[in-house]
């Protein structure tokens, strides 16, 4: 049985290892399979800016552990104040957890001692952990060292930001999944036009691919400039 959070957090569908452009992130990408797996080093730290693939990696190791029959839990911690602790109540007993987001949480005491000794719990039962975060652990301002210090204990990666031909290269593989023929002049056109960001710009494609199929036009340079109003 596949554990989720109340609230209507769903993993993303897309969210996959095999739709991740690695990048310069490939020892990251091999990292997370393995512990996906029940393989490899039981606890990993992932941190980077906004839009570098964190939250994709994490709902990506659960789906990739619910495929093997593995039960798996996400939580973001991105709004605490919209969580009740209660939230990781009996999550120690499941042999893969990935909590996101994890810097929001810093100065908040209730928390930080609840994510302690959900460590602990973790680490005695031998499961296994995926944290993320914008920091490093060391750069994390935890009011509680010990919490600081567990979360040093892990094997930790940078997840580096993708070139814009990289980004390019990405659109074009969503696209293509998508049924959709987006060549790298358009791809470079979105870049120039739209935010870089990743998340959003998945999402402006996926804006243009439901009007691509309404209007039965393909992706065009003054097609985009249409829809996306530019």
């Amino acid at each position: 049985m596949i554990e989720q959070l109340p609230l209507n957090i769903q993993w993303r569908d897309d969210a996959t290892l095999q739709n991740f452009y690695s990048g310069d992130n490939v020892e990251a990408l091999k990292a997370v399979s393995e512990l996906s797996q029940g393989m490899g080093e039981p606890f990993l730290y992932l941190w980077g800016q906004p839009g570098v693939g964190r939250t994709h990696l994490l709902q990506a190791a659960c789906h990739a552990a619910s495929e093997k029959g593995i039960a798996a839990f996400y939580i973001s911690l991105r709004d605490p104040n919209q969580l009740s602790l209660s939230a990781l109540q009996g999550v120690e007993d499941l042999p893969l957890v990935c909590i996101d987001d994890i810097e929001h949480i810093a100065n908040l005491p209730l928390w930080e001692e609840a994510l302690f000794h959900l460590f602990n719990h973790i680490q005695t039962k031998k499961g296994r952990l995926l944290i993320a975060a914008d920091v490093a652990p060391k750069y994390l301002p935890l009011s509680l060292l010990d919490l600081k210090s567990r979360l040093n204990w892990g094997v930790t990666y940078q997840l580096h930001r993708l070139t814009d031909e990289q980004k390019v290269t990405v659109l074009q593989l969503r696209a293509q999944l998508r049924g959709l023929q987006l060549n790298k002049t358009v791809g470079k056109f979105l870049l120039s036009h739209c935010s870089r960001d990743m998340t959003e710009l998945h999402s402006i494609l996926e804006k243009l691919d439901h009007a691509s199929l309404v209007e039965q036009h393909r992706l065009t340079i003054p097609f985009v400039k249409h829809v996306l109003d530019l």
